[in-house]
């Protein structure tokens, strides 16, 4: 079994508890969906999120979303002038046996501009 990182974003509407809430599950969920994963074979998950976004942490929604026992974090991503605004990244820590050329990062909605190469 191998250790691999995964990453993502999800741009959210507003900055809204519910809504960050929803949109940081749909993410989780579409990681662990996309490279046919579970929750047991998660690490550790760093969030960040751009500085407008203040109405709660990333892993607060992940906790409540299932992800209670795995190490979570967050910090503030750099605001860099002319960023994409309200987008939460994640950085997954996984166990796989898939290799590194095969992991599928995960960018949703508005966040797809980030990484076109990457979006699905």
């Amino acid at each position: 079994m191998s250790v691999r990182a995964i990453r993502g974003a999800v741009q959210l509407d507003v900055d809204d508890r519910e809504h960050m809430a929803a949109r940081t599950t749909e993410l989780v969920d579409e990681v662990l969906r996309a490279n046919d994963l579970g929750v047991e074979d998660l690490i550790s998950v760093f969030f960040t999120a751009t500085p407008d976004l203040v109405s709660d942490f990333p892993a607060a929604a992940a906790r409540a979303a299932g992800l209670g026992d795995v190490p979570l974090m967050c910090a503030v991503e750099i605001a860099v002038p002319g960023s994409l605004p309200r987008v939460v990244r994640l950085l997954a820590h996984v166990e796989t046996d898939v290799p590194r050329a095969d992991v599928r990062h995960v960018y949703l909605r508005g966040a797809a501009l980030l990484r076109r190469d990457l979006a699905q």
